[in-house]
């Protein structure tokens, strides 16, 4: 099969040298990518830079990505060619519009006004002790997959922080609803670490359990070939 895999996560500019980004390693579509190819099956990696990857190898394609708008793009050219798209990256759900001192925004009529505005600055001036940013709402990548592929396998990642099991399935299933995912990896940011990752793959009637980000690439593994 042909696999889309995207791994990382996606950082959006300020100005030339200043960007909002996240701590999203990698590690995980990596290790998806390997497992994946290591059953012979093709993959197109989606990333980013910073991000760690496999080592390049036969039947292995990467492309590299910045920000959502360049995720977007690259994803609506590649999604029709695929049969299944594993989307684990961490994608911005913000992005910036501009950049302004303390001073400026309260003199504002609206702040609002301030939304109409854009840097030219390279280098956005540090001289104010505080600055305001103000911030948009990026588009969610994932709800747009089946309008490019109505028959992609999807499987879609949803990361919480302390919640209970059954808050963590209920979103997971609402994701599954919204984006018309087949399965939704669901996992909580304190149930990971050096050597665990405990996940849940996630579908309409189940949830299975994995401990290591191994077992959870060899679990999606065996549910995307089992949709075959």
């Amino acid at each position: 099969m042909k696999i889309l895999i995207t791994s990382g996560g996606t950082s959006e500019a300020i100005d030339r040298v200043r960007s909002i980004t996240n701590h999203a390693t990698g590690h995980l579509g990596k290790i998806v990518a390997e497992t994946f190819l290591k059953a012979g099956h093709q993959v197109t990696l989606v990333t980013t830079k910073t991000a760690v990857k496999p080592s390049p190898t036969s039947g292995l394609v990467i492309h590299e990505i910045t920000n959502v708008d360049s995720l977007k793009t690259c994803l609506e050219e590649l999604v029709p060619q695929h049969q299944v798209l594993i989307h684990s990256m961490a994608v911005s759900d913000y992005t910036p519009v501009y950049m302004t001192g303390l001073e400026e925004a309260e003199q504002a009529e609206h702040l609002s006004d301030l939304l109409t505005r854009s840097n030219t600055e390279t280098k956005i001036s540090s001289k104010d002790d505080y600055q305001v940013l103000f911030l948009k709402k990026t588009p969610k990548v994932i709800s747009l997959v089946k309008d490019w592929n109505p028959a992609i396998q999807l499987i879609g990642f949803k990361l919480l922080v302390d919640v209970s099991k059954d808050q963590l399935f209920a979103v997971a299933r609402q994701s599954l609803d919204k984006n018309k995912a087949d399965y939704i990896v669901a996992n909580d940011l304190l149930e990971i670490g050096p050597n665990y990752h405990h996940a849940y793959l996630v579908s309409k009637d189940d949830a299975v359990l994995a401990k290591t980000k191994e077992e959870i690439a060899e679990l999606i593994l065996t549910s995307v070939q089992k949709g075959e």
